[in-house]
């Protein structure tokens, strides 16, 4: 091993960064469930994940039009927020139509709060290929635009090949 390459951990450091980032977003909606459902101020909430991750429980037309990644928006219109130890239900509506939808923690890629420029990515396997563009979830037709300067935190560790 030369000096130059860092010597292989014997700890998942990387895994253990993840759940507790994602550990972020369960106490944030554990605050929410808390505080009956009513988000405080202006925040807001923009939740990307994998559709099609072990325990993702969503309707089949939105899994059919989101085969790979989705964004839900958690603003106005979201009811019985359930938060578990290991991720959260909400009840949102798709084109006038009332979903439920739970989603582990851990199929989660992405946390937005754009009121206050507050994000956290999660990272995705190497071995996963890019992700297909789609199209924003009809919940909500708000758009982020990420600017320099915000309070993005992005988890990126290498992994060798």
């Amino acid at each position: 091993m030369s000096e130059d390459q860092p010597a292989d951990s014997l700890i998942p450091y990387d895994e253990i960064v993840q759940e507790a980032l994602r550990a972020v977003v369960g106490r944030v909606l554990g605050e929410i469930e808390a505080g009956g459902g009513m988000l405080p101020g202006r925040h807001h909430f923009y939740i990307t994940f994998k559709t099609q991750a072990p325990g993702v429980d969503i309707p089949l037309h939105l899994v059919q039009r989101f085969p790979d990644e989705m964004t839900i928006v958690l603003e106005n219109r979201f009811w019985d927020l359930k938060v578990r130890p290991d991720g959260f239900s909400v009840g949102l509506s798709f084109n006038q139509t009332p979903s439920t939808l739970s989603i582990p923690f851990a199929a989660i890629t992405a946390f937005v709060d754009p009121s206050v420029e507050f994000g956290l990515q999660f990272q995705v396997d190497a071995d996963e290929s890019e992700p297909p563009a789609h199209d924003a979830a009809e919940n909500d037709p708000v758009i982020i635009e990420s600017e320099d300067g915000s309070n993005v935190v992005t988890v990126d560790f290498g992994r060798k090949k």
